[in-house]
């Protein structure tokens, strides 16, 4: 028996994974509907995420999807969220999912039972309709999310309590008319401060952004037209920037991110900009820069009764609002500090899932993870992972090899507002997907397909590391992988060629098949 907290993204995985072992998943949530951040409402509720309504995924279909359940070919290329819960609801729609949720549920407390040591078994109490319930679990995988609990550090703003004006945290907004005719201030250069940025932009008087570290500005539509994940997000690039020299790769990214637009020249290069940092998606901001409807400033320095001095600025700023985009909280209420560790608000965790000091490997972590692609097909490789460790067909390493890895991963978090980053988390994202997918056996053998199935092993190395790659073979394996691969282009311009007839799909040219094998065979000189 699984006990999952939360039927989000994550626990929708969880659930699906555990029942395709044959385990016993019960998904607890405390809301009445599944969904988790992609369910808008329009009132904030607690200990929930909060979702604006304009907002759009950043991460395109093919490379959002989960892996064994492709998105409908009519759907658009990035979602709005409307969309992207109806894709989760037919989701768990499609394999029997809600059956094994229990709405209007709470998780209280999670506890180790006494036998823990040799059962790994919990204690878990929910509460439903103001009564609590105790029940024993084998296991369970914890998919609550982060971005319930806002952080908002007053203290690192000198002066914020003479401010006259108003301020909130960007989990309050909604709706852009509480900025009409107002001076703005978006404290943050995170995608959700530059989507409010350039809504609050289109009412109000004037808006700024404050970032005292800068960020890479991507558009969801890149090179000829492409989506940026499609094109960035393949094993090719991976194989060149785990490869080059350091240097080499970090000025092929800095060019690949500078063709849009030179950031420098509008005020958004990053402080270190040779650090892999997560990209803020957004296709508006450089032309909202070059109109002058919003401008870019330096950190914050101190607030006045009715302005701002930002670093190396003389000159005050006023200001009538102040949306602080300053992140989120760790925080596992219903579980003791002692199963997981968060230190400097983070989570100390083996592959950014176990607890490494557990003496039973019966308690999980999913979702909690920023990596530079898609969460979805992350949080469900996690959780093929997790539910086969839970049946004992994977073994973990021993505690100390565990720790070591995480100690090692610690020595590169750097502070922003308060918050703890690690900059590993952020690097690879398709090099992750394949650790995970290692240890289960379903990582896919590009030189094994080259044998037997040359076209989709070209596919599958030159092309978009799209899902459906981790079901080719393996626990698991889905008969319709090669077909949703091959088919993937199609899936993506069927919404958009709406005036003309479909033609090649493909942004790869034919010459593809006469060089791929000479690039192939050098790329296994690299050590692919």
């Amino acid at each position: 028996r699984v006990a999952v907290v939360g039927a989000g993204v994550s626990g929708l995985a969880a659930t699906k994974c555990c029942l395709d072992e044959g385990l016993e998943p019960t998904c607890f949530e405390q809301s009445q509907d599944l969904g988790g951040l992609w369910r808008y409402t329009e009132h904030i509720e607690a200990g929930r995420p909060s979702l604006y309504p304009s907002v759009i995924s950043n991460t395109s279909k093919e490379m959002s999807a989960f892996s064994d359940f492709p998105f409908p070919e009519h759907f658009p290329v990035f979602l709005p969220n409307a969309l992207l819960l109806d894709y989760l609801r037919r989701y768990a729609e499609h394999f029997g999912l809600r059956e094994h949720i229990r709405f209007g549920t709470t998780v209280v407390s999670i506890r180790k039972r006494p036998d823990f040591a040799t059962t790994g078994q919990w204690n878990v109490v929910t509460e439903a309709g103001g009564k609590q319930t105790s029940d024993v679990f084998d296991a369970v995988m914890v998919c609550s999310g982060n971005f319930w609990e806002p952080s908002l550090p007053l203290q690192c703003f000198p002066g914020i309590e003479r401010f006259r004006g108003q301020y909130f945290h960007s989990r309050q907004y909604k709706h852009p008319d509480v900025f009409q005719g107002k001076r703005v201030l978006v404290v943050g250069m995170g995608n959700s401060g530059v989507d409010i940025a350039v809504e609050a932009s289109r009412v109000a008087a004037k808006v700024t952004i404050s970032t005292s570290r800068g960020a890479w500005l991507l558009s969801r539509v890149f090179e000829r037209g492409y989506p940026w994940d499609m094109i960035l997000n393949t094993r090719l690039m991976s194989l060149i920037k785990t490869n080059l020299p350091g240097p080499l790769s970090w000025w092929l990214i800095n060019y690949k991110v500078n063709r849009w637009f030179n950031h420098e020249n509008y005020g958004l290069q990053p402080e270190k900009s040779w650090l892999v940092r997560e990209p803020v998606l957004n296709d508006d901001l450089p032309s909202y820069i070059l109109t002058g409807r919003i401008t870019i400033k330096p950190g914050v320095k101190e607030f006045k009764d009715n302005s701002v001095l930002f670093h190396n600025c003389p000159e005050e700023e006023p200001i009538d609002m102040v949306v602080f985009c300053t992140g989120y909280l760790v925080s596992f209420p219903f579980l003791e500090e002692s199963v997981v560790r968060v230190e400097n608000k983070h989570a100390s965790l083996y592959k950014y899932v176990f607890p490494t000091h557990l003496q039973k490997p019966t308690l999980a972590v999913l979702g909690l993870i920023k990596p530079l692609g898609a969460i979805m097909p992350v949080a469900e490789m996690q959780a093929r992972w997790v539910s086969r460790v839970f049946k004992g067909l994977c073994q973990l390493p021993s505690q100390s090899v565990m720790e070591k890895e995480v100690n090692e991963k610690k020595k590169n978090q750097v502070q922003w507002f308060g918050l703890t980053f690690d900059e590993v988390l952020k690097t690879e994202w398709l090099v992750y997907l394949d650790t995970l997918a290692s240890f289960i056996g379903a990582k896919p053998s590009v030189l094994g397909l080259l044998c037997t199935d040359p076209w989709l092993a070209l596919t599958i190395f030159f092309g978009p590391c799209s899902p459906y790659q981790y079901r080719l073979g393996g626990p698991g394996r889905w008969e319709g992988a090669r077909q949703a691969i091959l088919t993937q282009w199609d899936r993506v311009l069927k919404p958009t060629r709406t005036r003309v007839p479909a033609g090649s799909s493909s942004p790869f040219p034919s010459l593809l098949i006469v060089v791929g094998f000479l690039l192939l065979l050098a790329a296994v000189i690299f050590g692919f």
